[in-house]
């Protein structure tokens, strides 16, 4: 989660607070934080400090109080009052963060806050520099809400929705899929059938068959977490280069009616020449 240029700020508005925040205590006195637990966007680490002193097993993580991303994977995640004071693709950037950080069946809790009257960018009172503030509405389940804050329960969408062929012909019972990475509209999966090792897709939640029926939202979320899986597959695989595709329709070699986005990693030697690339489609006209 690093800054985006245009909102440098945003660290600046974290609080110093004596007490454990009212989203730590909610989901605490719940039993919500089970086994390892990691506090996203922890800020000066106040939450952090009072859930040790509970007992629960819990690190902090903050792009400016306490950086060093995390390099494990966690059962629950905390991530209160961030996405508010976020761009709308850092917000997506700190979604994706945290589905990829999750262990499977692990869950985490979003707080955002309902009760920014105006959004956009003030001059902060005490700093004295440009901060954003903004409401935000996830598509997840809500555990409480009133006029001050909103707490979310996150659960990855492949589990959400395991053999739900409804939601999307990619669910099907049996087949448990490992998410990636997601964001509010879109997620990515590795491909059943793949063609290469770290073959992944990336599909958005939407159930539309067509790529060019996706709303310009819908398309620039499939391709933000085309490039953030593109770094996965590269760390995890290191291929030599990538091919990066969509087959829509019938004729164009779509054969699920769930439009998805092939990212297929390549490697020295995996054809006999490799030139032309995506042009093998048509295979008299690859080369040229």
């Amino acid at each position: 989660m690093e800054p985006i240029r245009g909102n440098l700020y945003s660290h600046l508005t974290a609080k110093e607070r004596q007490s454990i925040s009212f989203p730590a205590r909610y989901v605490w006195e719940r039993g919500r934080l089970k086994g390892k637990v990691l506090d996203f966007g922890c800020g000066l680490g106040t939450d952090v400090a009072q859930l040790k002193e509970k007992g629960v097993d819990i690190a902090g993580y903050d792009p400016h109080y306490a950086p060093g991303f995390p390099t494990e994977q966690f059962d629950t995640i905390i991530c209160f009052y961030v996405l508010n004071v976020l761009l709308p693709e850092e917000q997506a950037a700190v979604l994706m963060d945290i589905s990829a950080l999750i262990k499977p069946g692990g869950r985490a809790y979003f707080a955002v806050r309902r009760d920014v009257q105006q959004g956009g960018y003030r001059i902060h009172r005490v700093h004295k520099k440009p901060t954003y503030q903004c409401n935000v509405r996830l598509p997840f389940k809500s555990l409480f809400c009133n006029d001050s804050c909103e707490i979310y329960e996150y659960q990855p969408y492949t589990e959400l929705h395991y053999g739900g062929t409804s939601v999307s012909p990619f669910f099907t019972l049996g087949e448990r899929r490992e998410m990636l990475v997601e964001t509010a509209t879109a997620f990515a999966i590795y491909d059943k059938y793949p063609v290469n090792p770290g073959h992944a897709l990336v599909i958005p939640k939407r159930l539309v068959a067509n790529y060019f029926d996706l709303s310009w939202k819908e398309q620039a979320a499939c391709w933000m977490i085309v490039n953030r899986v593109k770094s996965i597959v590269e760390a995890a695989f290191e291929p030599a280069g990538f091919n990066v595709g969509i087959n829509v329709s019938e004729a164009g070699g779509q054969t699920i009616p769930h439009v998805h986005i092939h990212i297929i990693p390549r490697y020295a030697g995996d054809v006999p020449e490799p030139r032309g690339g995506v042009r093998g489609v048509v295979p008299e006209k690859k080369e040229y």
